[in-house]
């Protein structure tokens, strides 16, 4: 039972790491990648679709991204999905494809990228440490019906502390990367 919670933890723990490499993917550094448009949504045929699914999205430059609509007649819609996105660029359409430049970062934009790099990395330590209590929980739970004598629940919390650990050092090591790339003229 102590190892069917250990690893349900760390698989837990393995998902928000996951989504915070996918939040700081979309969080623009100073070159171009596909990744910005990740959450950018287009309004297509009546729903909103993502705009990967609809299009080919490339960086053939550092500064350059291309966009290939797979249907010429979603071309409007993927040009104003793009400018009302928090994203700051602007897109220029040719009738076939929509170029988006990219400008380079301001230091006060960076301060602000950064800024948001650190309370995405923060958010996820926090669900880190909800994990940790939820898996501690399980183990007072299974003392108090005498699953476990005492030692074998510090024993559990011990190794439910060395897991979250493990993971609290992950995301301190994702942002930093994260904070390097934007920092990077």
């Amino acid at each position: 039972m102590r190892l069917e919670i250990h690893s349900e933890l760390e698989n837990k723990m393995s998902k928000t790491i996951s989504a915070l490499k996918e939040d700081l993917a979309s969080i623009r550094a100073g070159r171009a990648n596909p990744a910005m448009l990740d959450r950018v949504f287009v309004e297509y045929y009546g729903t909103s679709t993502p705009l990967n699914q609809i299009a080919s999205v490339t960086a053939p430059e550092p500064r350059l991204i291309t966009i290939q609509p797979y249907d010429q007649s979603a071309l409007a819609n993927i040009e104003k999905a793009i400018l009302q996105s928090d994203l700051g660029v602007n897109p220029s359409n040719d009738g076939k494809i929509i170029r988006i430049i990219i400008p380079q970062l301001t230091e006060e934009r960076r301060k602000d990228l950064i800024k948001i790099v650190k309370k995405t990395a923060e958010d996820s330590k926090i669900a880190l440490r909800n994990e940790r209590r939820n898996a501690n929980d399980k183990f007072k739970k299974m003392e108090k019906e005498n699953e476990l004598t005492e030692d074998e629940l510090r024993d559990a919390q011990d190794e439910v502390q060395k897991i979250t650990d493990k993971f609290i050092k992950n995301v301190d090591e994702l942002a930093d990367k994260k904070e390097q790339d934007v920092m990077e003229v």
